[in-house]
């Protein structure tokens, strides 16, 4: 787990924008390592995190891109259910919100990368690199049958 720098760029919303990005990043040398898109009508958001975020911001603003830095925490962890769970919840035993996050992995992965947007990301680094406590530790399966409930409730 560690701190990183996360961009947010601000592309209009037109096909060839992703893939122009992707080039100019490439050309600079510089690795994607998680990224995330959000559209609106005209416009979109590009979060990622890269190999450097300096050259990338060089990159951006050769180009007049707007760009935003903020302090994000890059989380590797186990593929497995009840693993986000997890972290959400001693974040959330903690007081601490998460603002936002994003991931992937490869179904027979062993492990993902969670990248983690939080109201206090030093804090939130402390609370999920202290050791679980026993009360922490993934509930042993039942016997019985689970009741299955819907979204709503």
């Amino acid at each position: 787990m560690q701190l990183a720098t996360q961009l947010a760029l601000f592309l209009d919303n037109l096909p060839g924008a992703l893939g122009r990005v992707c080039e100019a990043l490439a050309e600079a040398g510089v690795n994607i390592h998680a990224f995330s898109t959000n559209d609106a009508v005209d416009h979109m958001v590009i979060r990622m995190v890269v190999s450097d975020s300096r050259k990338a911001i060089e990159v951006f603003e050769a180009r007049n891109a707007l760009v935003v830095e903020s302090e994000v925490l890059m989380v590797s962890g186990d593929n497995r259910p009840g693993s986000l769970a997890e972290i959400a919840r001693r974040l959330g035993d903690a007081k601490i919100n998460i603002d936002y996050a994003y991931c992937a992995t490869s179904p027979g992965a062993r492990n993902g990368l969670l990248i983690l947007k939080a109201s206090n990301c030093k804090k939130a680094m402390k609370v999920l690199n202290q050791k679980a406590a026993p009360s922490d530790e993934p509930k042993a399966k039942g016997k019985g049958k689970a009741k299955r409930q819907s979204a709503e409730g």
